[in-house]
């Protein structure tokens, strides 16, 4: 398959689409299908999308949890199981993008291949066997292409608000100005811990998943002072007497507690993405999850065994994030990087 990205692997641009890919504004033809992955430390999401009416209408999406960045804390590499499995996840975007016949796209890789000493092995390996160029991709782009994918969704206000990204290596935070007619990035900042790197380091292993109720409370503890302390230097940068602080959240994290609020049998994207949610409920649904077992977390609807294990390590960071800026409301966003990526391919300006 031929190469379907206009970059190549390891740049860490934001790059804006090649002048002879960049029409005047609304001249992208209906037909032209553009595509975005973004491969982080724990899923491999793939969207295709064409032009309509100044936006996109999506015709095609993949998402697979693979874990690349499984094991990644205790050895900086990635495991050759982990890389399997994301190459045959690749192997299926790249069929799909052969498939829908994209024009053009753009797939990037986050912490888990930033953080690798093997990163770029395995990404000469992904494009030799599935045709794929992954960039490696700074927290700063990531962070900024989080922003413009989901900022639709932050609730109308004057103050700033603030957007975070719970990954699985890493959590991407941003203060935004959104007074003017496109949002303006204020500050910014990564913090090295994501669901999958916080649990393999400070969650403990089976004996705390499957032990008692003050073992998962003290790894609970645990995750959050290593989190708050992660977070500290932004947190002193962040502005005081903020009358009414905005918070929107993009991730799997935020995107299942808030099934779990609801109630949902099974995970509907268009009850989640949107959605506006008491603070307080928040907390009370991520301090009753960190006390169950395992096997507990694992029967509720919309966490199951894939993400029973690593989602007491987002309520870590999520309640986190709601200490250091006390919204009474989180909005919910199903919607992130490939969107960024999507509005920057078809022409959207750098936040």
């Amino acid at each position: 398959m031929g190469d379907l990205s206009t970059r190549g692997p390891h740049r860490r641009d934001d790059p804006a689409p090649p002048a002879a890919l960049r029409p005047e504004r609304g001249r992208w033809s209906d037909a032209q299908a553009f595509a975005a992955l973004d491969l982080g430390t724990n899923n491999c999401r793939l969207l295709i999308a064409r032009p309509q009416g100044g936006h996109f209408a999506v015709v095609d999406a993949f998402s697979r949890i693979v874990r690349l960045g499984e094991g990644l804390a205790a050895s900086n590499r990635l495991s050759d199981a982990a890389i399997e499995r994301t190459l045959a996840a690749l192997t299926i975007c790249a069929d799909k993008l052969c498939r829908r016949k994209v024009t053009l796209a753009r797939s990037v890789a986050t912490e888990a291949c930033r953080r690798a000493v093997n990163g770029p092995e395995f990404i000469a390996r992904a494009h030799a066997e599935t045709g794929i160029h992954l960039d490696i991709i700074s927290a700063e782009e990531e962070a900024r292409l989080a922003v413009l994918g989901c900022h639709a969704l932050i609730e109308p206000g004057d103050d700033p608000a603030l957007v975070f990204d719970i990954g699985g290596g890493s959590t991407e935070l941003v203060l935004v100005d959104t007074a003017g007619p496109s949002p303006r990035v204020l500050d910014w900042h990564s913090a090295p811990w994501g669901v999958v790197s916080l649990t393999e380091s400070a969650g403990g292993g089976p004996e705390v998943q499957h032990g008692g109720r003050d073992a998962r409370l003290a790894a609970y503890a645990r995750m959050r002072a290593t989190v708050a302390a992660s977070m500290a230097s932004f947190a002193v940068r962040l502005p005081t007497g903020v009358a009414s602080p905005r918070l929107l959240g993009t991730s799997g994290t935020v995107t299942t507690l808030g099934s779990v609020h609801l109630g949902l049998s099974r995970y509907d994207r268009s009850a989640v993405d949107g959605l506006i949610v008491p603070a307080a409920a928040m907390r009370r649904i991520s301090s009753g999850l960190a006390e169950m077992a395992i096997d507990e977390r694992a029967k509720l609807a919309c966490i199951g065994h894939e993400r029973a294990d690593l989602v007491v390590a987002g309520c870590a960071i999520l309640e986190t994030i709601l200490d250091l800026w006390p919204a009474e409301r989180l909005g919910i966003a199903d919607r992130g990087i490939r969107e960024g990526i999507l509005k920057r391919l078809m022409g959207a300006p750098r936040l």
